[in-house]
């Protein structure tokens, strides 16, 4: 299969399986992508008159042919086609002739790279955004569900303060809606287009690179023709970045869920088809995807600063370390759209038991408490009233005197005391509540947007071929969902 560089010349096949082996496995996800770049691009050349009506039309209907063929399997990529780049060519080539040749005009592998991945992480932003949404959602949810259910609070892994499972679960609905502000900065910095960059130095050509940006759906041009070849790694880094964030919190809600379902806590329950069991101990419910989830957060963070380390302190222009970013790049954002997906369903599952939870609420949670009510009524320094009450909690626990509890109406009843904004008796969840609509609505209408731009380039006939074969199991975020972990 030639080579988009070919000369007259026969690369070494062992450089050649070492440069193209991966690559045109993990670019076998980008088929689509590749070819939404190129009909931009020959809808680019035709406007600036490279290419006649004659020539664009049968460019694109051999790519929308590609489309076709990709959503059947039948569209291959092999390491001898070395990338995406090469395969869609060669195909134009030896099905519309010599116009083939012609698609390369102002443009390099390195742009058509950088489009293909920046197109490819806006539709998997997409997805990811509704998964991480519907898990806030969830946790909303169960929160207001469980609002009034006493949970003791812990710092330093011992029984601390009174607190609640509403009060558990809003912190991560807010936490993950702080990581969709991360999130939606890091997709702004993707919606950018590289086309028209070529090798990082432009085309001596008047090209028109604002029509592809449109043409594809992007925000913006991505401006200064270096600063994109020098971008690629660092906007994939700021995007597994904020991914990172999100699995920070998911590894925080693993651990709880794994330490609260355990029998000495027992606070909430699994049902048990969520579980797997052991090969030796016939009694073994292990909830091992919140093993999983808790781990993977390490891999996330291990993917960040794999691509960190590989672009930093690289020369301007483009270097083949680049490709290494790719990989990295494309498990961080499986791995987080799993991780979500995983967690919504053990949330969703999850039983509290209440009777477990108010038994737990022992004395010595009330001990603040206690030195707020001495300090009122005694008129005391607080200082004074928490030796006062600490004293007295000290000699019962070094006596190891049963701490007694109080029922669950006392409980709560406490619980309201705590009315101040985001305590336990007022968990804010309409503050939540919009702010999971607002973000909601943003990623619905990128989504809408990058739709209608897709559905416009390739026609409302290939689109609906296009789209029609993609995984029902995806979220809705519009026809153009790649299947998930395709490659």
């Amino acid at each position: 299969m030639p080579k988009l560089w070919q000369k007259a010349y026969r690369v070494n096949e062992q450089v050649e399986r070492f440069e193209a082996a991966q690559n045109s496995a993990l670019d076998m996800r980008l088929v689509r992508h590749d070819v939404w770049g190129s009909l931009a691009h020959v809808a680019m050349l035709t406007r600036i008159g490279v290419l006649t009506e004659d020539e664009h039309r049968a460019l694109k209907e051999a790519l929308c042919n590609i489309l076709r063929l990709a959503e059947d399997g039948q569209f291959v990529i092999t390491p001898s086609d070395e990338d995406v780049h090469t395969r869609v060519e060669n195909y134009l080539v030896e099905v519309a002739g010599a116009v083939g040749k012609k698609i390369h005009m102002a443009r390099s592998r390195n742009d058509q790279v950088l489009v293909d991945l920046r197109l490819y992480a806006k539709e998997q932003l997409h997805a990811i955004a509704s998964s991480l949404l519907t898990l806030v959602e969830t946790l909303q949810r169960f929160a207001a569900a469980h609002a009034d259910v006493p949970m003791p609070g812990y710092t330093h892994m011992q029984r601390a303060m009174l607190s609640s499972v509403g009060l558990w679960a809003a912190a991560f609905a807010e936490a993950l809606l702080d990581d969709e502000q991360l999130l939606s900065t890091a997709y702004s910095l993707n919606d950018q287009s590289p086309l028209g960059s070529a090798a990082g130095y432009g085309v001596p050509i008047a090209i028109d690179r604002q029509y592809t940006a449109e043409l594809l759906g992007f925000a913006r041009v991505q401006n200064n023709v270096i600063y994109v070849q020098n971008s690629r790694g660092k906007v994939e880094a700021a995007i597994v970045q904020a991914l990172a964030q999100i699995m920070l919190d998911l590894s925080k809600l693993a651990q709880d869920i794994l330490l609260f379902t355990t029998a000495e806590y027992s606070f909430f329950r699994v049902p048990q088809e969520l579980c797997t069991g052991s090969s030796i101990m016939p009694q073994k419910r292990n909830l091992g995807v919140m093993e999983l989830v808790r781990a993977r957060a390490q891999t996330v963070l291990a993917l960040q600063q794999q691509i960190l380390g590989i672009v930093m302190g690289l020369p301007s222009g483009y270097n083949m370390d680049y490709q290494e970013t790719k990989r990295p790049f494309l498990e961080a954002l499986d791995v987080v759209r799993e991780c979500l997906e995983i967690c919504t369903l053990v949330v969703g599952s999850l039983e509290v038991n209440v009777d477990r939870l108010v038994a737990a609420c022992t004395f010595e949670l009330f001990a603040a408490d206690r030195a707020y009510e001495l300090s009122r009524t005694a008129n005391l320094p607080f200082r004074d009233a928490y030796r006062i009450v600490g004293a007295e909690v000290t000699a019962r626990l070094d006596r190891h005197e049963p701490l007694p509890t109080e029922n669950r109406e006392q409980l709560v009843e406490r619980l309201k005391m705590r009315n101040h904004l985001g305590g336990a008796g007022n968990l804010g969840l309409e503050q939540v509540a919009q702010r999971l609509v607002a973000a909601q609505t943003v990623w619905q209408e990128r989504a809408a947007a990058f739709e209608r731009a897709i559905r416009q380039l390739i026609g409302s006939a290939h689109y609906d071929q296009d789209s029609s074969a993609q995984d029902s199991s995806a979220p809705a975020q519009g026809g153009i969902q790649s299947k998930h972990g395709e490659a």
